[in-house]
């Protein structure tokens, strides 16, 4: 009997160390931070996505040429090379890196890289949550300014406060709020408030207090 109740307390003892741990909480680390190579809305760089047909073209080796979905890990696998990282590449940076890499089977290899069906890295979309008619993310396109993507959302909610609305977007690194009056750009008509986007960038859009 006397066994019995000490192994009674020892599962007592450890189901209570179970349940302290569990109860306790920790603060999950920050999403990474992905800087876009488009910094300048007159230089748009676009870059290479899961889900994106990336078509590449190898100079006089029409065997190892051929068209390559990307698969959710960013990456695809060629007759030659496997598991080629393509993600977060221009086409240009792509086709130069696979020149590289063809070059132990290749003497001197020519490649050309282009793209179709575009998608790009999530990190590169702009994202619009809060009160917008339809909050989603959108492929950026050269020169979107924000009152294309108000469009592209269907406008703000008859809740929203939108003089209240944030931009976050990556400077050097880095990611920046900014102040943004989509009240007064989209209700009022005043175009001084519309500004440009980038890639990445992330609009918040509050409810107003009543």
């Amino acid at each position: 009997m006397e066994k019995v109740n000490t192994r009674l307390l020892l599962a007592a003892a450890a189901l209570g160390t179970l349940l302290t741990g569990c109860s306790g909480t920790s603060s999950l680390p920050q999403a990474t931070t992905r800087p876009s190579l488009t910094t300048d809305v007159n230089d748009y760089k676009y870059l290479i996505g899961p889900g994106d047909n990336v078509s590449i073209f190898v100079w006089r080796n029409p065997e190892i040429s051929g068209s390559f979905v990307v698969r959710p890990d960013g990456k695809v696998t060629t007759a030659l090379v496997e598991d080629l990282d393509v993600s977060g590449r221009t086409p240009t940076m792509l086709a130069r890196e696979i020149e590289e890499k063809l070059s132990t089977y290749i003497n001197n290899p020519r490649v050309t890289v282009s793209v179709n069906g575009f998608s790009g890295p999530l990190s590169e979309q702009v994202r619009v949550i809060g009160e917008a008619t339809n909050p989603t993310a959108i492929n950026y396109t050269e020169h979107m300014t924000l009152l294309d993507l108000m469009i592209a959302v269907g406008g703000l909610t008859e809740f929203a406060d939108g003089n209240d609305a944030k931009l976050i977007r990556v400077v050097d690194g880095r990611q920046s709020t900014y102040k943004i009056a989509i009240d007064d750009l989209i209700r009022d008509g005043d175009i001084s408030k519309n500004v440009d986007m980038l890639p990445g960038d992330i609009v918040i859009i509050p409810e107003a207090w009543f």
